[in-house]
């Protein structure tokens, strides 16, 4: 049974559109990162440290919203490739922080030209006017949600 109003933006239809334009995009950026020997989420973690988003396991897992299992092996992926380290917290002995390598340092500006083909990709034929349009109007979702 089809429910006509799940094809409008209200009934349902932008959470199913939102979530598969991040899916095609993700799997777009791990096409693009594969030759470095990454896949998306693994640059999510380097990028989410890059850029402070995040710092300690449990961070991660709010940040990327994985359950602390998964966020752990995904950890441990990016640990063994030899592009972050743990590191003993200095305000809590219990927690260790993540740090960036000097090889996830020196890979950066590669994994970034990757992430920036995939959105020029993505925006081909926008005008900037619709650029800057649609970075307002997806931040006002952001916003209108419970934890935007």
């Amino acid at each position: 049974m089809t429910d006509p109003s799940w094809t409008t933006l209200r009934g349902g239809f932008l959470g199913y559109l939102l979530s598969q334009t991040r899916n095609a995009a993700f799997r777009d950026m791990s096409d693009e990162l594969e030759p470095l020997g990454l896949t998306c989420a693994q640059f999510r973690v380097i990028a989410g440290i890059a850029h402070q988003r995040a710092h300690t396991l449990s961070d991660f897992a709010r940040y990327l919203d994985y359950d602390t299992g998964a966020m752990k092996r995904l950890l441990d992926r990016v640990e063994e490739k030899g592009l972050i380290r743990r590191v003993p917290c200095p305000a809590d002995r219990r927690a260790l922080n993540l740090e960036l390598t000097d090889t996830a340092r020196a890979l950066y500006p590669q994994m970034m030209a990757a992430v920036s083909r995939v959105n020029q990709r993505m925006l081909q034929g926008f005008s900037a006017e619709e650029e800057a349009q649609l970075e307002n109007m997806l931040q006002r979702i952001q916003a209108n949600t419970r934890h935007g």
